[in-house]
């Protein structure tokens, strides 16, 4: 199936070619991990969503059809990482690809962050993680190999106010993809990490940033990025045809980490 683009969001976004290809995505029952679940199935995959939030994630499975499943999952519990791959298994017969997604944000100046909340949130972001590849590992060696995609983001590139747990972890996730991909290259495994700018998603939505152009000054692009933007990205890396790629880290940012504005820098 050729490569062939889709309105969606701010604009067309590529739909990939992922046939016959089975992924897990964590977090998938709303914003990127849902935008991503859609992009693993219109490519003609199919995709195990496992989510905390149950009510969303079986309706986001719904709403796919056949080809997708809802499991709930705690990304920081072993024993739920090991049923979910083994859902993933039972239900589809095989696992290509893993996309670590689940996560939490946080907003609180590093001076006024608690030592519960920032163990809570690396515990999610940044250990969960860490155990999904160490799980996936053994089924991927035993597929032939695979592709395993870490949603980090822009705050893992730059220091980012307000960011003290959650930028830390997404540090921590681009750092470990970097050793995933140079560790299993040799069971031709490849661990990427993405990097999303401001999208629009549930869990930004307290920032309160509209969508559209004109309304996020601070990115080149001066716009927020729409998850299905962000999916495309994603697909992309779990498709063959980003078969000589590991170890890269994908900013989908509007070139927010490429630096400062003109208008930021004389106001006009």
């Amino acid at each position: 199936m050729p490569i062939r683009r889709v309105r969606q969001g701010c604009g067309t976004v590529a739909v990939v070619d992922l046939t016959g290809k089975v992924v897990v995505v964590t977090g998938g029952a709303r914003g990127l991990g849902a935008a991503t679940a859609r992009a693993v199935v219109d490519g003609g995959g199919k995709v195990l969503i496992t989510d905390v939030l149950e009510t969303e994630g079986a309706e986001t499975a719904a709403e796919l059809g056949d080809a997708a499943r809802f499991l709930r999952h705690d990304v920081t519990s072993e024993a739920d990482w090991a049923a979910a791959l083994d859902h993933a298994l039972a239900e589809f017969g095989r696992m290509d690809g893993l996309v670590n997604n689940a996560g939490v944000a946080t907003g609180r100046f590093l001076e006024h962050e608690s030592i519960e909340h920032f163990r809570r949130v690396v515990d999610i972001n940044l250990v969960g993680t860490f155990i999904g590849i160490k799980t996936a590992i053994p089924l991927l060696r035993a597929n032939g190999g695979g592709s395993i995609v870490n949603i980090s983001s822009a705050a893992g590139l730059t220091g980012l106010a307000l960011t003290a747990g959650y930028g830390a972890s997404k540090w921590g996730v681009r750092g470990l993809s970097k050793i995933g991909a140079v560790e299993l290259a040799e069971a031709r495994i490849r661990v990427n990490s993405v990097h999303p700018g401001m999208t629009l998603t549930p869990m930004t939505a307290p920032v309160g940033i509209e969508p559209g152009d004109g309304n996020y000054p601070g990115t080149p692009m001066g716009r927020v990025g729409a998850p299905e933007e962000i999916a495309a990205a994603v697909a992309f890396l779990l498709s063959d045809s980003a078969g000589y790629m590991t170890g890269a880290e994908l900013a989908v940012d509007g070139g927010w980490t490429a630096g400062l504005t003109v208008k930021y820098l004389t106001g006009r």
